[in-house]
């Protein structure tokens, strides 16, 4: 991300924008190594509960991956033709081949957590042991996970 995301809450909804940064990347032969391309720039543009979970999410530098529409529009300032596209985003997220992230749902019908909510829901462990137990044990294991998940 080349921007940090900027979020505005209006009569209609709310919605975000950001500048994303995009460069190729190609293998130079003659120098035997990855070298950058040329590099684009867009404006992203997140609607309603999007642009909520962008704001709360992502930040200055942060690797991203974006899926929606691209819009490309021409106009003439100063005598000069001028060019810019923007992305109307439907998904946006961290790029998990360049690191990690911690997802937490939200609340539906709401845009954002507050701190309490986020301390009030607890993740479940959803780790299996290396081993692969024996029936009994298998069962034993299920029916700790149900209580531990609140379902009987």
């Amino acid at each position: 991300m080349a921007t940090q995301p900027v979020c505005r809450e209006s009569s209609t909804g709310s919605s975000a924008r950001f500048r994303l940064a995009v460069t190729s990347r190609y293998w130079d032969r003659e120098k035997n190594e990855w070298a950058d391309g040329h590099t684009n720039f867009f404006t992203v543009w997140a609607r309603r509960t999007l642009a909520a979970n962008v704001g709360s999410s992502v930040s200055l530098g942060d690797p991203v991956v974006v899926h929606g529409r691209l819009k490309v529009r021409t106009e003439q300032r100063d005598g000069q033709s001028w060019a810019s596209a923007d992305v109307d985003a439907v998904a946006i997220g961290h790029d998990l081949s360049r690191g990690t992230s911690a997802f937490r749902r939200t609340p539906r019908g709401e845009g954002t957590l507050t701190a309490s909510q986020t301390q009030s829901q607890s993740e479940p462990n959803w780790e299996t042991s290396p081993t692969s137990p024996t029936s009994p044990e298998r069962e034993e294991a299920a029916q700790l996970r149900r209580q531990t998940a609140g379902v009987t």
